[in-house]
């Protein structure tokens, strides 16, 4: 793939294990409207989509929602940031790749981006953050990985997007880009990695 240009990562699943920090995150809004923690199928959701699909998912009554929102929109995400994990070698891994090629972010988060990258120490090795506030339409549709080629004035081929779900399946077929799925091995894609450390030998092919 000697032509690539960008590489492109979502975030959660991929570049943080945020499975602890997304339970700990929804049951607290759950806890503070006396409803049950998240169940299987409601932490699949959540994971993947954006925090306002998120609460709709987990408060189908509008009152509540609504509630919700204005309560979640209160909190600070800062508590729940000690539950991530960084991936392994993922600091010298970004490092290596630059400056050969561009690095970006298509991610469904909102506004807990920055604060994330800033507390890891990793604003400085992404060359665009894409989240959920900087479109019309979030994952699966494939307007954050066109945002990505837009923005780096690149054709669909020269940019490869890892993600973990579905929604990142979808995002990247629809936009035509080079789909790497990572520690997934039910979702369709070019390549299959288990771990960050693979890429150097996809990018090398």
């Amino acid at each position: 793939m000697k032509d690539i240009k960008v590489v492109a990562f979502d975030c959660d699943g991929v570049l943080f294990d945020t499975e602890e920090a997304n339970m700990a995150y929804y049951n607290e809004i759950l806890k503070k409207f006396n409803s049950p923690g998240m169940t299987k199928d409601q932490f699949s959701y959540t994971h993947m989509h954006t925090v306002d699909e998120s609460i709709a998912y987990l408060f189908e009554e509008k009152s509540l929602r609504e509630a919700a929102q204005v309560f979640r929109k209160s909190m600070s995400y800062m508590p729940f940031i000690k539950y991530m994990k960084i991936e392994p070698g993922l600091k010298p891994l970004l490092s290596e790749l630059r400056p050969d090629y561009k690095i970006a972010i298509a991610t469904n988060r909102t506004d807990t981006m920055d604060r994330v990258l800033m507390e890891y120490g990793l604003e400085e090795l992404f060359d665009l953050v894409v989240t959920a506030l900087d479109v019309k339409y979030p994952k699966p549709d494939p307007e954050p990985l066109n945002k990505i080629l837009t923005h780096f004035e690149i054709e669909a081929h020269q940019a490869i997007y890892i993600g973990d779900s579905k929604l990142d399946e979808q995002a990247a077929d629809a936009a035509e880009i080079p789909f790497v799925s990572y520690n997934n091995t039910s979702l369709t894609a070019a390549f299959h990695v288990k771990c960050l450390t693979e890429l150097k030998t996809i990018l090398r092919n």
